[in-house]
C-alpha cells in the first residue's frame, strides 16, 4: 500500500507540524514518534503522554435487545457491567480463533458502542451484521469519532485543566462536554499507567488534541507515537492482534481466558474454547527478558537445551528495564516456569534469556 492509499486521521496536519515520523499501520498513516521512542515512553511512565489513536475502529449496535445480542456474540459477559461501563472483550469465530479484541461501551440495553482495531473493524461489523436479528442495526462509524489517549501519572491534571471529568472508575466512562462539544471520557488505556481515552467527534478532534497537548506540555509531558505505544504495551504483556492474538492464536493461548464469560449460555466459539480449556491450550504466552545484550523481535525461535519450544510474537528494547524483552508462545509440553533460562535464536546467535510472567514492570492503571 502506497502513502497515497493510506488513510489519514483527523489530526494528521498536527502530526506533520510536530515533525512526526510516519509508518503504515492497519491501513492508516500513523505517527511513530516525535522526540524519539525512549523519550516518549519515559514521559508516559514518569509524567504524561498524549496519543492520537483515531485509526481505531468505531461501531454501534442499536435496537431493542442490542446488549443481549452482543453478549451472545462476544466472549466477555456484558451482564457483569451496565450503562456507563466499558469492557475488554473478544470477537471469535466458531473455531475459537480471534477475529479481533475490542472495547465494548455499554450505553444502554439497546445500544452498545464498540472500539475494534483499525484493520479488523470491517470484519467485526460484517460478523455482527450477518447474525443480527430483525430490529437490530450494526453501523460502522470508523470515521465519525477520533480517539485520543492521555496516559501517565499526571493525566488527571491534564484533564482537570480542560474541565473534563476525572473522578471515573477504571473501565467506566462519562459523556461530557469541552468548549460546548461532546466528548466521551473513559478511564482506560493501553500503557499500564493511569489514564483516559477520549472520543470526540471526528471534526472536533484536532482542536481538542491541540488543547490537550498544551496541557500535557504544562505538566512536563509530550506527544507520543505508535513506537512508544508498542514498548509500553509490551512491558505490560498486553496482546496486540496479529501478534499475540489472531485467527490461529486462541484467547487461552494468549492468557485472555479472563475475558471470557464461561458461564454464559452462548458466545461465538464457545464449544471449541470450552474443549480447549478442558484439555489445556497447546501453547501459552510468556514474557522473555534478555540476560545478555541483544535485540529481541517477533518471529524468533525460542530454545531450551537446543530444542525448539516456541516462537516470539513481539519483541523490543524496554526503556524502563534497559534490556531486550519479548512476548512468546511456548509449548505447554515444555513445562516452562517463570525464572527458567532459555535461549532465543537471534540471526543464528543463541541469546541467553529468562522466562518472565508478564507484566515486566508494575501496573499502575488503578
Amino acid at each position: 500500500m502506497t502513502d497515497e492509499q493510506l488513510l489519514q486521521g483527523p489530526i494528521h496536519p498536527v502530526h506533520v507540524e510536530l515533525g512526526a515520523t510516519f509508518a503504515p499501520f492497519g491501513g492508516w498513516q500513523m505517527p511513530v514518534s516525535y522526540a524519539g521512542v525512549v523519550a516518549e515512553h519515559t514521559s508516559v511512565r514518569e509524567n504524561v503522554g498524549l496519543f492520537d489513536v483515531s485509526h481505531l475502529g468505531k461501531a454501534v449496535v442499536r435496537g431493542a435487545g442490542a446488549a443481549e445480542f452482543v453478549n451472545s456474540a462476544l466472549t466477555n459477559d456484558l451482564n457483569k457491567i451496565g450503562p456507563g461501563k466499558a469492557q475488554y472483550t473478544l470477537c471469535c469465530n466458531e473455531s475459537g480463533g480471534v477475529i479481533d479484541d475490542l472495547i465494548a461501551y455499554y450505553v444502554s440495553d439497546d445500544e452498545i458502542f464498540l472500539v475494534p482495531n483499525a484493520a479488523n473493524t470491517a470484519d467485526v461489523v460484517a460478523a455482527l451484521v450477518a447474525l443480527a436479528p430483525d430490529g437490530i442495526t450494526v453501523e460502522d462509524q470508523h470515521r465519525a469519532y477520533g480517539v485520543l489517549a492521555v496516559q501517565g501519572p499526571k493525566s488527571v491534571a491534564v484533564l482537570t485543566a480542560l474541565g473534563l471529568p476525572t473522578e471515573i472508575e477504571y473501565m467506566a466512562y462519562e459523556d461530557a462536554e469541552w468548549n460546548g462539544v461532546p466528548v466521551r471520557v473513559c478511564r482506560s488505556g493501553y500503557t499500564g499507567e493511569v489514564g483516559y481515552e477520549l472520543l470526540p467527534r471526528w471534526e472536533d478532534s484536532e482542536p481538542l488534541f491541540r488543547a490537550l497537548l498544551e496541557a500535557v506540555r504544562a505538566e512536563g509531558g509530550q506527544a507520543a507515537g505508535l513506537g512508544a505505544r508498542d514498548t509500553l504495551r509490551t512491558e505490560m504483556g498486553y496482546p496486540l492482534h496479529g501478534h499475540e492474538l489472531s485467527l490461529e492464536i486462541s484467547p487461552l493461548e494468549a492468557r485472555c481466558g479472563w475475558a471470557i464469560g464461561w458461564k454464559k449460555p452462548t458466545f461465538w466459539g464457545k464449544e471449541t474454547l470450552t474443549d480447549e480449556k478442558a484439555a489445556g491450550p497447546a501453547r501459552k504466552l510468556w514474557g522473555i527478558k534478555a540476560l545478555d545484550r541483544g535485540v529481541l523481535r517477533a518471529g524468533l525461535g525460542v530454545l531450551r537445551d537446543g530444542e525448539a519450544i516456541g516462537e516470539t510474537t513481539s519483541g523490543t528494547f524496554s526503556p524502563s528495564l534497559k534490556v531486550g524483552i519479548a512476548l512468546a508462545l511456548l509449548d505447554s509440553g515444555a513445562n516452562v516456569s517463570a525464572g527458567d533460562e532459555i535461549e532465543v535464536d537471534v540471526r543464528g546467535r543463541a541469546l541467553r534469556c529468562v522466562v518472565v510472567s508478564p507484566p515486566f514492570v508494575e501496573t499502575n492503571t488503578k
